[in-house]
């Protein structure tokens, strides 16, 4: 029987939804938290949410761009559904061996579809993205898993960059009371 949106929002609720006080990288205060980690951790449940991804990337996409960290177990099981190359994009340059940025397929002109977990500012890939943009990429869109519904969508658009999700926070909870 086939996964629905629905299923698959219990999974991810049920493996990885805390609750307590949770400072996000925003510097909101949360009383929930998705805990990426928990779902990224879940082989299983992490190529599902991959697999119901795929649908969702742009035609034209010639690269998949994970942020680190937890872009980049989205962006791998991701890569495997799609057959793109990926790339690993990490928040600062290393300062040792090839000292790059952005890790793993080239990105200089060519289209880029940025790949990250749980987005709620969207802070760290409005940062990313300009650095792509830097190095030549073409970024206009970004994928989540979650989109947590509390501005990131907007922010983004403001960069020149929409946000495509697959669930939202409330599909979550949502799915947690049926």
């Amino acid at each position: 029987m086939p996964v629905t949106n629905s299923d698959l929002a219990r999974r991810i609720h049920a493996a990885s939804h805390l609750t307590g006080q949770f400072t996000l990288r925003s510097g909101r205060i949360a009383t929930e938290y998705f805990d990426k980690y928990r779902f990224e951790a879940d082989p299983v449940l992490l190529d599902e949410i991959a697999r119901r991804m795929a649908p969702l990337v742009p035609s034209g996409t010639q690269v998949l761009a994970g942020l680190e960290m937890g872009g980049i177990p989205v962006v791998t099981a991701l890569g495997r559904h799609t057959g793109l190359p990926c790339a690993f994009v990490r928040k600062q340059a290393k300062p040792y061996g090839t000292c790059r940025l952005a890790e793993g397929a080239e990105v200089a002109r060519r289209k880029v579809l940025v790949i990250e977990d749980v987005v709620t500012s969207g802070g760290q890939i409005v940062l990313s993205t300009a650095d792509l943009r830097n190095l030549g990429a073409q970024v206009d869109e970004a994928l989540c898993v979650i989109d947590r519904d509390q501005g990131g969508a907007e922010a983004l658009k403001a960069e020149g960059i929409s946000l495509l999700s697959l669930l939202s926070a409330e599909d979550l909870r949502a799915a947690a009371v049926s």
